[in-house]
């Protein structure tokens, strides 16, 4: 008498079969043998190698090549000799250079307290119980989608033209000069100008951290007789403390690679008073300062990973990022 075999035997006694075989059928799709993992399929080979291919032929073999000059007295054409570390040592005791690092690093925390500063509270009073949010939102956002190069060269006719009649007009004399032609202020307006135009991407952070809380701590807060400036200081900013390291990080590792809208409203002046990093880097490699240059780059590269390792640690596992 032949027993009858249940439909789940069957399918049993298959994948025993296939798996004698070395290939079985994941739930999920996709194949497996018994010594790995899922079989890949072709189609992904096809997006990953030319991606690989383009990033290698356009970033990697660049950057090589790039350190490997740094160790040469290569002017960007011609012939060239292995020197070592003589353009590194160099770098490190060239005022002009360490000028730039000052003035960048100097640049970029200030920008980034001001800017986190601005954009919190822009991103509190957005999302209060206000009329009109939506577009308000819309309205704060608008710098973020301008090109930074325009941004710099309308406010560098404001700052020229526009400022300076108005105060002759008003009769007020530090108004009437350009801010743009005095080494000790330049700055400013290069931090109102990057100021302007990042605000928005940090105030979406901030909102979608503020959206975030969970109403019930406010009213937990209320409770307890919590005025407005003491829920936003002991309830708001550490529900939020992760999107605060985030924004700190990443925006202070943006500004020191500014260099469109110092191009646009100083072009490194008055003379090297406003020169960035990236300002010194690129016009060393037109001046015949290539190799020289390839050192300082390599050194900001360094120092540039190095900030990349620290936000990854420092935003690792952050309980305020849901």
């Amino acid at each position: 008498m032949t027993t009858p075999i249940s439909p789940a035997a069957a399918a049993a006694g298959s994948l025993v079969d296939e798996a004698e075989h070395g290939r079985v059928d994941h739930p999920a799709g996709g194949r497996h043998d018994r010594r790995g993992g899922a079989r890949v399929d072709p189609v992904y080979y096809w997006f990953l190698v030319p991606t690989l291919a383009l990033f290698t032929l356009a970033i990697t073999v660049p950057a090589v090549l790039g350190i490997f000059y740094s160790f040469t007295d290569f002017i960007g054409f011609g012939e060239w000799q292995f020197i070592g570390l003589t353009n590194y040592i160099a770098v490190f005791s060239d005022p002009a250079i360490l000028a730039s690092y000052g003035f960048t690093f100097g640049f970029a925390i200030v920008t980034v307290l001001l800017v986190n500063a601005i954009a919190f509270l822009l991103a509190v009073g957005l999302t209060s119980r206000i009329r009109l949010k939506a577009p308000l939102r819309a309205i704060f956002v608008i710098p973020m989608v301008i090109s930074g190069i325009i941004i710099a060269y309308v406010f560098n006719f404001l700052f020229s033209n526009s400022l300076p009649s108005l105060g002759a007009d008003a009769g007020i004399p530090w108004l009437s000069e350009s801010i743009l032609a005095n080494p000790d202020l330049a700055w400013l307006a290069i931090v109102i100008v990057a100021a302007w135009q990042s605000i928005p991407a940090t105030l979406l952070i901030y909102i979608a951290g503020l959206l975030s809380i969970p109403g019930e701590v406010y009213e937990a807060a209320d409770i307890d007789g919590a005025g407005a400036a003491r829920r936003l200081w002991s309830v708001t900013l550490p529900l939020v403390a992760g999107y605060v390291v985030i924004n700190m990080i990443i925006g202070f590792k943006n500004y020191l690679n500014v260099y469109d809208v110092i191009v646009g409203l100083t072009n490194g002046g008055p003379g090297t008073a406003t020169r960035s990093i990236a300002m010194t880097i690129f016009t060393g490699f037109t001046g015949g300062d290539y190799a020289y240059q390839m050192a300082n780059a390599t050194i900001f590269f360094v120092i540039a990973v190095t900030i990349s390792v620290l936000q990854l640690r420092l935003t690792r596992g952050k309980a305020a990022i849901r």
